[in-house]
């Protein structure tokens, strides 16, 4: 079953953030110059959109034309079967770029949908190579990125194999929770969750009746407390401990500190 078509898109009176989430993200791997910043601040400026939620941003078997930044809102990536089934296979933040490698394929082998209302930018192709080709401490932290990616990917692979329900779903809010915080969208124990009952069983594998029975076993044990569209998590460490999550994969240490520039 192919994905839905893409309904229009507007970009009248777009409320961007003030400060831009992609540096904020690139800037947890390394230092970037004043120059880089500026570079970063270019790219989330172009072509701004957006979308309500529930609507794609691009459809499997399109061509790609464009790298989409995700500015505000939240999106995924997910792929449908024949009959409707559908699976997340990852979620994008604020600071996420859909797909950096998105230029070699010749056509989309998945969608990219919104889970919330969304801003984000356009970023042709031939900007992306010439902010890669001047700005190599920026090349440097989106490898980073793109390490973190496939981290990502490998944690959630383990998680369908071998976390029981619980693991599952407290790993992904603690990861939801860490990922948030590194572009300044947490406060002390909360941060936002525009995903419905029905997302997170496709994100995790299970079914909806699972999961909400789950959820009520991670609420009565004081792990977590969803109110409308937000998650707290009283105790961070408590659901890393009952989650089996270690933070390592996300690499928030500022491991490219050796690649630091000096401005």
């Amino acid at each position: 079953m192919p994905c839905p078509a893409a309904p229009g898109q507007g970009d009248d009176a777009i409320t961007v953030p003030s400060s831009n989430p992609l540096t904020r993200k690139l800037e947890t791997f390394t230092r970037l110059s004043q120059d880089d910043r500026l570079s970063l601040d270019r790219l989330a400026g172009q072509n701004l959109r957006r979308m309500d939620a529930r609507q794609d941003l691009i459809r499997e078997g399109d061509k790609p034309q464009a790298l989409n930044l995700i500015l505000s809102g939240w999106a995924c990536r997910y792929k449908t079967l024949e009959d409707g089934r559908r699976q997340i296979v990852s979620f994008f933040l604020p600071g996420d770029l859909c797909d950096l490698n998105i230029f070699v394929l010749r056509r989309m082998d998945h969608c990219v949908g919104t889970l919330s209302p969304a801003t984000f930018a356009q970023i042709p192709r031939a900007l992306i190579e010439e902010v890669v080709l001047h700005h190599p401490r920026i090349t440097q932290a989106l490898w980073w990125e793109n390490l973190v990616s496939s981290a990502i990917q490998r944690e959630w692979t383990l998680s369908l194999g071998q976390r029981d329900a619980a693991e599952r779903l407290g790993h992904l809010f603690c990861e939801i929770f860490l990922r948030l915080g590194s572009v300044g969208l947490t406060g002390r124990t909360t941060c936002e969750l525009p995903l419905t009952q029905t997302d997170l069983a496709e994100a995790t594998g299970l079914s909806t009746v699972h999961v909400n029975r789950t959820l009520q076993t991670l609420r009565s044990n004081g792990l977590v407390v969803l109110k409308g569209k937000m998650l707290e998590i009283p105790d961070l460490r408590a659901l890393m401990d009952a989650s089996l999550f270690n933070p390592d994969y996300l690499h928030l240490q500022h491991e490219g500190s050796h690649l630091d520039a000096n401005g």
